[in-house]
């Protein structure tokens, strides 16, 4: 029952750490960037990596051995959305931490980061698509438990 509570919890809080680093990357972004802002946006992404990776492993665990019987999840049109809007934005998110891991050969030697405007929208219109897919997460969530959309594609 321990391992259960706790692996919820962990998966809960990580689901936190997601929003609060990708708020973080989202009111630092901008066109002009100190160094600190720009490291702050980098150790924020490195959180967002870790958070995203911990809601994986426990979502893995809750699953296949804490959760409802795994047979439940499997059965249910939601949870595969649920996956593959994970799936999208975890790939999608890969443009900008790498813009980001980029940087820090300039941060080492004390030069913020330069980038053009098109950049700067590229990079803002995808962290602001990860807040809205990993805020769909939690509903879509909420309404796999409930059993909603479950006959979505039966017929």
């Amino acid at each position: 029952m321990w391992a259960s509570a706790i692996t919820a919890y962990f998966h809960y809080l990580s689901i936190g750490i997601i929003f609060a680093s990708l708020s973080i990357e989202f009111f630092t972004l901008k066109e002009k960037l100190t160094v600190k802002e720009a490291w702050r946006i980098v150790l924020a992404d490195s959180a967002y990596g870790i958070g995203a990776i911990i809601v994986l492993v426990t979502g893995v665990l809750r699953v296949l051995y804490f959760a409802k019987d795994t047979a439940y999840y499997m059965h249910q049109p939601v949870f595969f959305a649920k996956i593959a809007l994970y799936l999208i934005v975890g790939i999608v998110s890969l443009y900008p931490t790498i813009s980001f891991i980029l940087w820090v050969k300039s941060l080492l030697e004390e030069k913020p980061p330069e980038f053009s405007l098109n950049k700067y929208k590229i990079l803002r219109g995808i962290i602001i698509f990860e807040l809205v897919g990993f805020s769909l997460i939690p509903l879509l969530a909420s309404m796999m438990a409930r059993g909603i959309g479950a006959n979505w594609f039966l017929s």
